[in-house]
């Protein structure tokens, strides 16, 4: 007899309670343990994939709060500046183009020579323009002052076109500046054409 049925025959009564043992833990390990520790590892693998979801809904909800907030801001300063910025009719935009311009003209020593505004219906738009052409004479200096007082000015008039020239020969009026300038105001008004 080989050494391992020698021993198998002499120690069967604790080999075969330990074969039966072996078959009945391989037996629950298939059947039981192993289909658990899988459906473990699928509901691991399914609450990374919710968390994943979690965090891509909750940044969604943080753009679209931010899309929300930007869009209320952004119709609170349209309002602001169509109410407090933009001329409201064509008079109001006559009196600061006109007035204003000329006031700014007399502080910063330029010499008025003339004006013309002539409104302009944007197509398409709530909004109207008032097209101004003003030409004024001085100094350098004075010119630059003209500008800079105007572009800080919290009236809306937007600078168009800027042109600088010598004045006429044998005068002595220094430069000419011919300003090109528009702004705004509601198409509502149709008074003072």
């Amino acid at each position: 007899m080989t050494v391992l049925r020698r021993i198998a025959a002499e120690r069967r009564a604790v080999l075969v309670p330990l074969m039966v043992a072996l078959a009945i833990d391989l037996a629950m390990y298939f059947a039981v343990v192993r289909p658990l520790a899988q459906r473990v590892a699928n509901r691991a693998e399914l609450a990374a994939t919710a968390e994943a979801s979690r965090r891509a809904a909750e940044q969604e909800r943080t753009a679209a709060h931010a899309a929300l907030t930007g869009k209320a801001r952004a119709t609170a300063d349209l309002t602001r500046f169509y109410g407090d910025i933009l001329p409201a009719s064509l008079t109001e935009a006559r009196r600061i183009t006109h007035l204003r311009l000329a006031q700014l003209a007399r502080d910063s020593n330029l010499r008025y020579e003339r004006a013309e505004a002539e409104p302009e219906i944007i197509r398409g738009s709530s909004l109207q323009q008032l097209t101004i052409r003003m030409v004024l004479a001085g100094s350098y200096a004075d010119v630059r002052e003209f500008i800079h007082t105007l572009e800080t000015a919290p009236e809306f008039v937007v600078i168009d076109d800027v042109q600088l020239k010598e004045g006429a020969e044998g005068g002595n009026s220094g430069l000419v500046l011919t300003l090109e300038l528009s702004t705004y105001f509601r198409a509502g008004d149709h008074g003072d054409r």
